[in-house]
């Protein structure tokens, strides 16, 4: 592993931020933070760049303890990049010069060597007598990055980099970026509230919250196998209809029974039979069927260019979503035909209230 952390906690007297990160990247790999705001996750990059201290456990970089509690090697001397939210770029140098600036020591060829093959990879050629003010946001971040890899960094840490991007262009370069980092070769980490982001440019997703990672995993098992209520609900969008346990592989609600594997299935139940649980349902667990007899009323439209979100009232008074083609183009109030098609059967034990969208 190129870097791995082992119980990260943090405290700063009576404050606890971070409690018993642990997780690990190997080389080339693309890591993220994933979280709400305050939930902990610009802190555990700064603990890893070495601008913050560690009160447990221990970090550990190609093999070197990095940090550990009365210990931490300075960031200077831990040659991991950052790029920061604002790109810090500087205003009176140029593209050339600001790529340039942290390669100081290396000979002259090989420093415009490295200029040139940057300025490349990121699609610059043309931009490198421009000064930053001269560039749109998307140049000034590839800019940033480009300065980032100038003197190949064991580590590249990334916090916020597309905040003050528009939506389009933030989802269009989180993936140019992944290219520039996988053909580069670079381990990286992603700090983000943005789920899109994360999933268009991670190999692996850490969704924090509370100052702990709730699940370590990809962005398909996050969505698809949440571990828990806080990633249902904050990683993409769903319902949870009440139920009841059949079997130990069986749940029935309010559109059926579904049938597949629930892997806490124990934990929810000593004994199946009545026991009250609520399913998962994401929007495309339910699909519009012009032949189905099973009829649910179109209660709200979100019309999104190629598909429409649909919020559907059932008749014992549930709701769900539906994602459907955007030809369906149904009435507030009108009843249409859905189905379930549901691959993963996700079930949590009943509560009072939920806060799924």
């Amino acid at each position: 592993m190129l870097l791995e952390l082992k119980g990260v906690g943090q405290s700063y007297s009576t404050s606890t931020v971070l409690r018993d990160i642990s997780f690990a990247l190997k080389p080339g790999e693309i890591g993220c933070l994933l979280g709400p705001s305050g939930c902990g996750k610009t802190t555990v990059l700064r603990a890893i760049a070495g601008f913050e201290t560690i009160t447990s456990g221990e970090i550990i970089l190609d093999g070197e303890r990095i940090s550990m509690p009365g210990i931490t090697l300075p960031p200077e001397k831990r040659r991991i990049g950052m790029m920061f939210q604002d790109y810090a770029l500087f205003p009176h140098l140029s593209v050339i010069a600001n790529i340039d600036f942290g390669l100081h020591g290396q000979s002259r060829d090989k420093r415009k060597a490295r200029v040139k093959e940057l300025l490349q990879v990121v699609g610059l050629e043309r931009s490198g007598h421009a000064f930053p003010h001269e560039l749109s946001g998307g140049q000034q971040q590839r800019v940033a990055l480009a300065r980032a890899l100038a003197p190949c960094p064991r580590l590249l840490l990334m916090d916020e980099p597309f905040s003050n991007l528009d939506a389009e262009l933030r989802e269009r370069l989180s993936l140019e970026v992944r290219d520039v980092l996988k053909q580069e070769g670079v381990t990286a980490i992603v700090v983000t509230h943005d789920q899109r982001e994360a999933f268009a440019m991670s190999d692996v997703i850490g969704v924090m919250g509370e100052g702990k990672i709730q699940q370590w995993d990809t962005a398909y098992n996050l969505y698809h196998v949440p571990a828990n209520r806080f990633i249902a609900d904050f990683v993409g969008q769903g319902v949870l209809l009440s139920g009841k346990m059949i079997g130990t592989n069986q749940v029935e609600i309010e559109l059926g029974i579904l049938d597949g594997r629930i892997p806490n299935s124990q934990e929810l139940c000593g004994i199946y039979d009545g026991c009250a649980v609520e399913v998962l349902l994401r929007p495309d667990d339910i699909v519009h069927d012009d032949t189905s007899l099973l009829l649910a009323q179109v209660e709200h439209k979100a019309f999104r260019g190629a598909d429409i979100l649909y919020t559907l009232r059932l008749a014992g008074g549930g709701r769900v979503l539906s994602i459907v083609p955007s030809h369906h183009n149904h009435a507030i109030g009108e009843k249409i035909g859905i189905r379930l098609e549901v691959d993963h059967v996700v079930v949590f034990a009943a509560s009072i209230g939920n806060s799924m969208r």
